[in-house]
């Protein structure tokens, strides 16, 4: 079960129940991924609300590790989204309102 003060958010995704965190180490992950110089520059680029499916990937395959779950990016690229992107976008909005203390936009897929 997910521990929320430790800034942790549960998904499913198919039978399988994920917790999902972004550990220190899970964010300067995600500096390098999106090539940001520090948090504020991420937490900004996170607060559009507006995020691609890759964006959207790169986070969900960053918080998956540091949610203790040993997936590669093409692992987490092939889980099954048998209800579709919906619940991946709410528990990433989740997840990025438990790590950055503020209620961002919640993620939607560019062109949505």
């Amino acid at each position: 079960m997910p521990n929320r003060r430790r800034g942790e958010v549960a998904l499913e995704l198919g039978a399988t129940r994920y917790t999902l965190c972004l550990t220190l180490g899970a964010l300067a992950e995600l500096e390098d991924a999106f090539g940001v110089q520090d948090l504020m520059a991420l937490a900004e680029r996170f607060g559009t609300g507006r995020l691609s499916s890759r964006d959207l990937l790169t986070l969900l395959a960053v918080a998956l590790r540091g949610g203790g779950h040993a997936l590669t990016d093409q692992e987490v690229a092939n889980l099954p989204l048998s209800d579709g992107i919906e619940p991946v976008a709410a528990a990433i909005a989740d997840l990025l309102a438990a790590t950055f203390g503020a209620a961002p936009n919640p993620p939607r897929p560019q062109g949505a």
